[in-house]
């Protein structure tokens, strides 16, 4: 009798076969979605940084303080009488990982940090943090 077909003990080596190239596949994605994130990241700093620039032109050569925050990107705060017409920013972004950037100012200087995929300080990897004077 000539039966064709495959055995169980043929499935199961090709189902292995198949799972270890996957979890090869998922590993290697996610280590580029990890690097995207951070290149992301730094790209959204460049960005604030120049929507700051013009905010500081149209206001007496100052930067948002740390109170008035992103947020005077978006709407006129009252200490900026020259802001506009258009916001600087359409909204506050956040982070590729959905947390929102840390910014403190003086008014003469200021940082921007994302803390990175976990949002807390410190870390390492996708994890670090990824502040504007790291990139100057």
């Amino acid at each position: 009798m000539n039966q064709k077909g495959m055995t169980l003990i043929e499935i199961m080596i090709v189902l292995a076969i198949l799972a270890g190239i996957m979890a090869a596949i998922v590993t290697n994605v996610r280590g580029r979605l990890a690097e995207a994130n951070i290149r992301q990241a730094k790209i959204q700093i460049g960005q604030i940084e120049n929507a700051l620039e013009f905010y500081r032109l149209a206001c007496s050569y100052r930067y948002p303080t740390t109170e008035e925050g992103l947020e005077a990107l978006v709407e006129a705060p009252g200490s900026c009488p020259g802001w506009g017409p258009e916001p600087y920013l359409r909204s506050v972004p956040r982070d590729p990982w959905g947390n929102p950037f840390s910014y403190e100012s003086d008014g003469s200087t200021y940082e921007i940090i994302s803390f990175g995929r976990d949002g807390r300080p410190g870390g390492t990897g996708e994890n670090a943090d990824i502040s504007s004077e790291d990139l100057n």
